[in-house]
């Protein structure tokens, strides 16, 4: 049987950086992966190819993090069964969960691949590189199922308190997608198509993989013929936490769109520049993800145990595990984003080296503020307020919107580079009193459920 944990006692640090670090190297992973992707597009291809990767990234992010959403949703009660060691709940959770994730991700596949052109003409995408941006863009999302059943997978393995085997097989993904890529852009001479195939195929196999593993290694997922039935009103819970879980990052992508309308409009070496400065930001701020997710499960399973001062004293042990982490990648950043710049980009292309750097620096200065975010959102989320995490997207949509509106087209693409920073204040303003208003309730409840 596959190790599981329970979060639910014992010293908060060690437990939250334990499980955390198993999903930074996977994280990592992804970001590795991501540069290397970007490395060979750019370096093989030129920077047409990489700006027209770059032209529909805010677009995959705003459909894939509605379905990532949705999976990290869907494993919050699952997370709070087994905290509360309610087995057979966490079974049938699980069952429901992979039968709405079939019917979603088959919906949302076919209507955004019927919609690709729309989208990227309304984005002002650049003749030059509309071409390869909508057969990028074609690809991602047909293969939108592979994407969510593997996010969905290790996001219920992951509830279960073991972050280590969805890090095994995103290490298989990730070798995988990189050795393809390679071939299918050097060796088949497919361009950036051949980038987006890789993916998916790579996540496709991955989740296969994943699912018959699950099954046979997790004694506490095996379930009876009753437990696999379709239930409405498990169904109807899901939906509640996970939409709004996933309409959240598709909020906050909206802002992102806007974002990267109006720096596609400031022209190629923009994009390029923008491109590769996100995937170097995307790569550093993965350890902020993957310990927002970790306080998911910690914090989800401690509600379900009832144990709401447990969730205080895991965002304290976070915090610090967060600014440790921010003062090293700071000097890192200071020190050699150029350099970085250069993995992607020409170093004759002095342009879109100095552009890629301006943006690099002035967002990880801000990481703090991106820290706080991941902490508080993902706490929230897994003690089952998604609702009220939504409105943090919210905040964030409106800060994209005002910076692309108005900074952009007096600043130029020095507005692009605080749009993320003024997104990330916004949302915690909004989400410093929205937790204090759960941790409360989270009291009352307890309290209520004692008496009883």
């Amino acid at each position: 049987m596959a190790k599981i944990k329970e979060m639910t006692a014992g010293p908060s640090l060690p437990l939250i950086f334990n499980f955390t670090l198993p999903l930074l190297l996977g994280n990592l992973l992804q970001q590795t992966y991501s540069l290397v992707d970007a490395a060979i597009v750019g370096k093989f291809l030129g920077i047409n190819a990489l700006a027209s990767v770059g032209a529909s990234t805010s677009v995959v992010f705003l459909i894939l993090g509605f379905c990532n959403g949705c999976c990290g949703g869907f494993a919050i009660p699952v997370a709070q069964k087994f905290g509360a060691r309610d087995y057979l709940a966490m079974r049938r959770f699980v069952s429901v969960s992979l039968k709405l994730a079939a019917g979603m991700s088959l919906a949302v596949a076919l209507i955004t691949s019927l919609l690709c052109a729309f989208i990227l003409r309304s984005m002002q995408t650049p003749e030059n590189i509309f071409d390869g941006a909508y057969y990028y863009l074609l690809i991602t999302f047909i293969g939108v199922p592979c994407t969510f059943f593997y996010n969905l997978l290790s996001s219920i393995i992951r509830a279960l308190g073991d972050s280590k085997t969805p890090f095994w097989f995103l290490l298989f993904s990730t070798v995988l997608n990189i050795l393809l890529d390679l071939f299918c852009i050097l060796v088949l001479g497919w361009g950036v198509a051949g980038a987006a195939i890789a993916t998916v195929f790579s996540q496709g196999l991955s989740a296969v993989l994943c699912y018959h593993y699950m099954y046979r290694k997790f004694d506490i997922l095996k379930t009876m013929a009753a437990d696999r039935k379709f239930r409405p009103d498990l169904a109807k819970q899901l939906l509640g936490i996970g939409v709004p879980m996933g309409l959240q990052f598709s909020i906050t992508a909206i802002g992102s769109i806007m974002m990267q309308s109006a720096n596609n409009a400031l022209g190629t070496a923009c994009v390029a520049a923008f491109t590769a400065a996100m995937r170097i930001k995307m790569f550093f701020m993965c350890a902020l993800d993957s310990l927002g997710m970790a306080m998911a499960t910690y914090s989800g399973q401690n509600y379900g145990a009832g144990k709401p001062d447990r969730i205080w004293q895991g965002i304290k042990s976070a915090a610090l595990m967060m600014m440790i982490y921010i003062a090293v990648v700071n000097v890192i950043i200071w020190g050699w984003a150029e350099n970085f710049a250069t993995l992607f980009i020409d170093s004759s292309e002095s342009l879109v080296l100095a552009l890629t750097a301006q943006f690099v620096h002035v967002n990880v200065s801000f990481f703090p503020l991106l820290g706080l975010l991941s902490i508080l959102r993902y706490s929230i989320q897994g003690a089952g307020y998604t609702k009220l995490a939504m409105f943090s997207g919210v905040s964030e949509m409106v800060a994209r919107i005002l910076i692309s509106v108005i900074a952009v087209p007096i600043w130029g693409f020095w507005g692009i580079c605080f749009g993320d920073p003024t997104a990330w204040l916004f949302a915690c303003a909004f989400l410093i009193p929205a937790f204090t208003y759960v941790y409360r309730r989270l009291h009352v409840i307890v309290a209520k459920e004692q008496r009883v």
